[in-house]
């Protein structure tokens, strides 16, 4: 049985680390308006709202809250159906929620692994990993997956063995 060098999801807060603090902070502000409701408005906002009862500005800020909650969930499932493992002797790529579907490939038949970060990305320490066997056609591609360069190194197999 080989031993498993490698074995990540790709991460949310590494993938999107400026939106997923956005959402949330909206998510914060959807709470605190439903539990506070017009209290909490800045004085202008509340002035414009006049009209508007307590309790529909405390739905709003629910729906506010639950729409921000749904987009991390969906973010979140999202980063849970790519895995990559990469063992002594292949690199296995599963991607899927209730269909999956598996790709293995053998680390002596890798011809280039190229790594792809963006600013965000190299801060986070989080990368694309795109793996070429034979052909211009890369054979995998995963975005976001945390320490890029540990997964280059143990495929081209310049890295130590673990302890």
């Amino acid at each position: 049985m080989s031993e498993i060098r490698y074995d990540a999801h790709p991460s949310m807060l590494r993938m999107r680390p400026f939106t997923t603090l956005v959402v949330l902070l909206i998510l914060a502000a959807g709470i605190l308006v439903a539990a506070l409701g017009k209290q909490v408005l800045p004085a202008a906002l509340n002035a414009q709202l006049a009209d508007l009862s307590h309790a529909v500005v405390q739905q709003a800020g629910i729906a506010v809250a639950a729409l921000a909650a749904l987009r991390l969930l969906v973010w979140w499932i999202a980063t849970r159906m790519d895995r990559l493992v990469v063992s002594d002797d292949e690199l296995i790529w599963t991607h899927g929620l209730l269909n999956k579907q598996y790709t293995e490939i053998n680390l002596s038949s890798v011809r280039t692994v190229r790594i792809r970060q963006s600013l965000s990305q190299r801060t986070m320490n989080a990368g694309d990993v795109t793996v070429f066997t034979a052909g211009d056609t890369p054979e995998l591609l995963v975005r976001g997956l945390p320490h890029p360069n540990r997964v280059r190194e143990l495929v081209k197999g310049h890295a130590a063995p673990a302890a």
